[in-house]
């Protein structure tokens, strides 16, 4: 659910148990977010401040932050002011998504009391400072009127409460008047759409969470008091132990609730806090693996473009000995043919039998100087042919090696994973247009680093198998941490893992080890979804790693095949 009006209030009735507390950090890991050291009854906590659009919120956290090496210019003023003052009071205004945090000094420097207002409202979101006559000092955005807003903030301005032209639910008396003020729109729409405008800080999702956990399907009269009975029942539970967040069931949202049972004390801050955590780590991970891919997609269509420029060489290639055929026919009847300008020439075909082939001629030139462009046509072809043999086979590799990047880089499932595929990819020619802003900063953060590979690890019938999760852990695991006895398992002309069975020195290993270990290989692999999967294995001593070859590739002898079914 969104952070609304009623969680604003019901974590702000939470963080009351901070006044007293004295404010001794100030930091900005990002530019919307502002984190407060707080301490208090020899305790250390952490305010978070978030004024993000999509993630907007505040609360009590335990998850660090890297921050800058150098502090933005909102923080150090939020320092200079706020550092070893006292939280007084924590404000909030009916069910507004405004909480104002009323400061006190320590000691004579800037002895004034002051304010920080967070304004948690979508892209309006704002961190205001404020002095105890609500002049604004400083805020961590500058808005003014000239710009289509109804107010100025930005410093020495006074400060202005947002408005709204929506109703209190906190002034509704009675169902009855509830279902007065909402049954003229709700024909038109939907509960949750006309609650949400009427209402000052009642989210769209918040009703919808009611709705469908107590299956209403008909909206009558009855149906909208149980709604109402909802809200008000949560709403009035705010600041007891009888209010907890619970989880949608696709756990990709929140909504509050009163339960029936409660078995042991309930933090809402600190459910914010994990849920936000998680969840701004997965939209990080999905935006920089999504980046690092569309990079990726361009290069390979650059190489699929160059293998069709390739191609269509090849194709011209395929016509030279027709070239040569006409040069040398043309030179064999000149005799006949008294050096004339001629756009064509009809002659017998010597290599078939003599019959007739139709020769075109450029008629600007003579006969004679049309056979040695024939030839020359021939020569360059046939030096082009070698060339481009050599060029289409590299580009295939290439090609073979960016899409072993992309299935790596789908098959990620941490931020970690993305960095360690962004190190190889940098240090790759191939990359290095795509790239070259980063290579450089990259490469002296990692020229001395240690490797540390972790592949994944399993348990098969008593022995040890491992799995690589990327190109470069592919490498270490079966040149450097696998031993010549062990087997090598991989799926056979198709995208995947390495797969190292240790054998610990064992003579024979069981046919039912080999199939669960070629199996390991095909869900570790492009083909996880298909049948009849051919998996090569062989001892790692029959493996070999060409010089100069791309990360993850391997030559093989002396191997065999199983046919996977998953």
């Amino acid at each position: 659910m969104a952070f609304d009006g009623i969680v604003t209030k019901a974590i702000a009735e939470e963080l009351k148990s901070l006044i007293g507390y004295k404010i001794d950090k100030v930091y900005q890991p990002t530019k919307n977010t502002i984190l407060l050291g707080l301490y208090g009854n020899y305790n250390k906590l952490a305010l978070n401040i978030c004024i993000d659009s999509s993630f907007y919120r505040m609360h009590l956290t335990t998850h660090q932050k890297p921050n800058p090496a150098v502090a933005p210019n909102f923080c150090m003023l939020l320092r200079k002011h706020l550092i070893g003052s006292k939280i007084k009071n924590i404000v909030t205004y009916d069910l507004e998504r405004v909480v104002i945090l009323e400061l006190e000094p320590f000691g004579d420097s800037y002895n004034v009391n002051k304010k920080l207002i967070i304004e948690l409202m979508g892209k309006h979101s704002n961190i205001i400072l404020t002095d105890n006559n609500d002049i604004i000092i400083d805020s961590l955005r500058h808005t003014q009127t000239s710009n289509n807003s109804y107010r100025n903030i930005f410093a020495h301005q006074k400060y202005i409460f947002p408005k709204t032209e929506k109703l209190s639910f906190l002034n509704v008396k009675n169902f009855n008047e509830f279902y007065a003020t909402i049954m003229p729109y709700i024909k038109t729409s939907t509960p949750e759409k006309v609650i949400s405008n009427t209402y000052t800080g009642i989210s769209k999702t918040f009703v919808k969470s009611i709705i469908v956990k107590n299956n209403i399907t008909v909206f009558d009269k009855e149906y909208l008091e149980n709604i109402y009975n909802n809200i008000k029942e949560v709403i009035s539970n705010i600041n007891t132990c009888n209010l907890h967040f619970e989880l949608t069931q696709d756990k990709k949202d929140y909504y509050l609730t009163t339960p029936k049972t409660s078995d042991m004390p309930f933090c809402l801050n600190f459910f914010i806090d994990d849920f936000y955590y998680e969840k701004e780590n997965n939209d990080n991970f999905v935006s920089y693996r999504n980046s690092i891919l569309r990079l990726i997609l361009e290069v390979l269509k650059k190489y699929k473009k160059r293998l069709s420029n390739i191609n269509i060489k090849l194709e011209e290639c395929d016509n030279m000995d027709t070239y040569k055929l006409y040069g040398e026919l043309i030179t064999a009847n000149l005799y006949k043919l008294n050096n004339k300008h001629l756009d064509k020439v009809e002659l017998e075909n010597y290599y078939d039998n003599n019959n007739l082939i139709t020769i075109p001629l450029d008629s600007k030139d003579t006969v004679n100087t049309n056979a040695k462009k024939y030839f020359k046509k021939y020569n360059k072809l046939k030096n082009a042919l070698t060339i481009v043999e050599a060029q289409k086979k590299e580009t295939m590799l290439e090609l073979n090696y960016i899409e072993s990047i992309i299935y790596e880089l789908e098959n990620c499932k941490t931020i970690d994973d993305v960095n360690v595929i962004f190190e190889e990819i940098s240090e790759n020619g191939i990359f290095k247009d795509k790239f070259k802003k980063y290579t450089n900063s990259k490469a002296k953060k990692t020229k001395n680093k240690v490797k540390n590979f972790n592949p994944l690890e399993f348990t098969i019938n008593g022995f040890k198998v491992y799995v690589g999760r990327n190109n470069k852990e592919n490498d270490w695991l079966t040149t450097k941490f696998a031993k010549n006895s062990d087997i090598w398992f991989h799926t056979k002309d198709i995208h995947g893992s390495h797969v190292i069975l240790k054998t610990e020195n064992a003579t024979t290993i069981d046919e039912d080890t080999l199939v669960e270990c070629a199996k390991l290989a095909t869900e570790h692999s492009k083909a996880k979804l298909s049948s009849n999967v051919p998996v090569d294995y062989c001892q790692v001593k029959y493996v070999k790693k060409p010089s100069g070859s791309k990360p993850g590739m391997v030559i093989y002898t002396n191997n065999k095949t199983i046919y996977v079914n998953m």
